[in-house]
């Protein structure tokens, strides 16, 4: 993607199944667990890269003795940062006892993060800016074990103020607003009675109050704790969670908006955002990679039992399509064929903008993430052309020669790789002014691939949504080549709504298709139907959220797809562009077609699998008509500070 939109995060979970000198006999180390934790978070680094955080769980501890222990970064590299100061206490150690160190038992005991749990978090910055007390994995400290808790997500959810007058009812006092801390709070209070459950049980049977506690770490109900605490959550979440005593646990949600993947074998737990990273990092197949199932949890008890559980009622999957598209690693078996089927579905509309032309046309992409896209679009045209080719000789009959058939086998699609991106680039500068200069330095092009006012230049990228860069700096370096048309083809359709399920797109004026949506409204004098919707969507605000009704759909309706995508190209052509501009969009059917077990595609259709994200689309609008440049997180308006949802 050309333009810049960040994910919220990336999150994973090891449960070592074996005692630590079992990993020092088999692997070498007894870090085992920490140096696979360091391995899935740096592969998964595409998911954050404003901070990160990991938390370990020591079972079995005396009491007197440390057991839990985090460590968290907002360093440009903050993954290294971390694992490099956890190597350090190691090495002190290791200088300090030399003739103790090779003990496990009092490694486990004398060094931090030799836990037998281990969460890890990659974040990019979210509402309140980048702080480290706002990096996960989050702590509610208690001086019981069974208390404890720790938590970290790739999520968010669109009704935290329900959430926080529910904690208020409970008779808490929250002091922050953040959807993590609610979550963990609310996860924390039925931690807390299922705690008290037991103790009355226990307590009445006799015991004391040292056996009572380890009768409740031995029993806690981690399925009612989760099924009493996310009756509320409306969202997008994978929510992960470690308790002092041990227990653990992954919580999807029932749409399956957010993804996780699960690996277990007799020597470990592992549950991460992304599948390859844990087939690259275990060595392990595709078939023993399995997806959590929407609604589900994967539950890890501190005796090393697992289990999953259905927690809340699954509902119709709405997978994120926008995941598959960008946000993902590639290399994972289904994205790939997915993006290469998007490129494949584009076909018969870059022919058709082309006119069949192929002699004359230039085929290139937008590195790097619609690369994969681009060899279908690529291997489509191929099989056009191999048609073309067969009808060809067909024709010929008897009268072939060689040099008619060299001609006809030598026509292929003319591929380039046209436009390069400097990775040495990095727009540090601050003020717009020089920023806007910068950006047009990140990308570069391959000069003379294209004939001068001959060639059609078609460049794929794999979505766009304000079209900034493309305005700014792409269009105008392609310009260069003097190419005599410009045809830019996204892989994904027009994004129109605002995201409110963790990825940054929330502001609907940004979106380049709403503008060009609005845009067409005026000049055709139909601002009267802004005004009418205007004030629907206060109207529908009224409402509960589970009742309301999509508004901002209203606006496209007017408009034809192509008519929209004529407006952008429009928005979009830089004043002094010379040659002739189009834009061409995914369209919805290709992209179902394309990713058929991911339907969540409200950012192009407006179809929210929650009510919350209708909510927040109305919301949006309003600040939108009141002139606020404003985000919409949770149903709360924000101030326009470093937005990112």
């Amino acid at each position: 993607m050309s333009d810049k939109i960040q994910h919220e995060c990336g999150v994973a979970l090891i449960r070592l199944l074996k005692p630590l000198d079992f990993y020092k006999q088999k692997y070498g180390s007894s870090r085992y667990g920490l140096h696979k934790m360091y391995q899935l978070m740096d592969k998964m680094i595409n998911r954050g890269q404003d901070g990160a955080g990991i938390a370990t769980v020591k079972l079995n501890t005396e009491a007197g003795t440390n057991y839990i222990d985090r460590l968290r970064s907002i360093e440009p590299k903050a993954t290294q940062d971390i694992f490099s100061q956890v190597n350090d206490l190691y090495i002190n150690a290791k200088l300090k006892n030399p003739e103790k160190y090779n003990d496990i038992e009092w490694q486990k005991k004398n060094i931090p993060f030799m836990g037998e749990l281990i969460m890890g978090h990659l974040r990019y910055g979210t509402f309140g800016g980048n702080t480290i007390h706002s990096c996960h994995p989050f702590r509610r400290q208690n001086n019981w074990k069974a208390r404890n808790l720790l938590v970290a997500g790739n999520f968010n959810l669109t009704n935290v103020d329900e959430l926080l007058g529910h904690l208020i009812e409970l008779g808490q006092h929250p002091t922050e607003r953040a959807d993590t801390i609610t979550v963990m709070e609310k996860i924390g209070h039925f931690l807390d009675k299922e705690n008290d459950r037991l103790f009355k049980i226990y307590k009445e049977k006799g015991l004391t109050n040292f056996e009572i506690s380890k009768e409740i770490q031995k029993n806690i109900d981690v399925v009612n704790i989760l099924v009493e605490s996310s009756k509320r959550w409306d969202g997008g979440y994978v929510m992960a969670g470690m308790m002092g005593h041990g227990d653990a646990f992954v919580l999807r949600d029932p749409n399956g908006i957010r993804p996780a993947y699960v690996y277990q074998d007799d020597e470990v737990l592992v549950v991460a955002s992304e599948r390859p990273v844990i087939q690259t990092v275990f060595n392990v197949s595709i078939e023993n990679v399995k997806e959590l199932k929407p609604g589900h949890a994967i539950i890890a008890k501190m005796n090393g039992d697992i289990s999953e559980q259905e927690i809340i009622t699954p509902l119709e999957r709405k997978a994120c399509s926008f995941e598959r598209i960008y946000f993902s690693r590639g290399n994972d078996a289904d994205i790939y064929k997915e993006r290469q089927l998007l490129g494949r579905y584009l076909v018969p509309q870059v022919l058709n903008a082309i006119n069949y032309d192929l002699e004359n046309t230039v085929f290139s992409y937008i590195p790097n993430t619609a690369e994969v896209a681009f060899g279908g679009l690529v291997e489509g045209v191929d099989d056009y052309v191999n048609k073309l080719k067969a009808t060809e000789i067909l024709k010929l009959g008897e009268n072939i020669t060689e040099p008619t058939l060299s001609k006809i086998l030598n026509n292929h699609p003319r591929i380039h790789k046209v436009i390069l991106k400097d990775a040495k680039q990095r727009t540090f500068i601050t003020d717009d002014e020089s920023r806007d200069s910068l950006v047009n330095l990140v990308y570069d092009i391959t000069y003379e691939t294209v004939r001068k006012n001959i060639d059609t230049l078609v460049v794929l990228d794999d979505s766009i949504v304000r079209g900034t860069t493309l305005k700014q700096s792409i269009l105008k370096i392609l310009d260069r080549l003097n190419p005599k048309k410009i045809i830019i083809i996204s892989s994904a359709p027009q994004i129109r709504y605002p995201d409110c399920y963790g990825i940054d797109m929330a502001v609907l004026g940004k979106f380049v298709a709403f503008d060009a949506a609005i845009k067409l409204i005026k000049e055709t004098n139909k601002e009267n139907i802004l005004n009418s919707l205007y004030i629907k969507a206060k109207e529908e605000l009224l409402k509960p959220k589970e009742e309301q009704v999509n508004v901002v759909q209203e606006i496209y309706r007017t408009f034809t797809n192509e008519e929209i995508s004529a407006k952008i190209a429009e928005l979009l052509k830089p004043s002094d562009l010379k040659a002739e501009l189009q834009i061409i969009y995914q369209t919805i059917e290709g992209l179902h077609q394309s990713c058929p077990m991911n339907l969540g595609d409200w950012y192009f259709t407006g179809n929210y699998p929650t009510p919350g994200g209708i909510k927040v689309s109305n919301k949006a609008f309003v600040n939108y008509m009141e002139g606020k440049n404003q985000g919409c997180k949770n149903g709360i308006l924000l101030p326009s500070i470093n937005l990112k949802l």
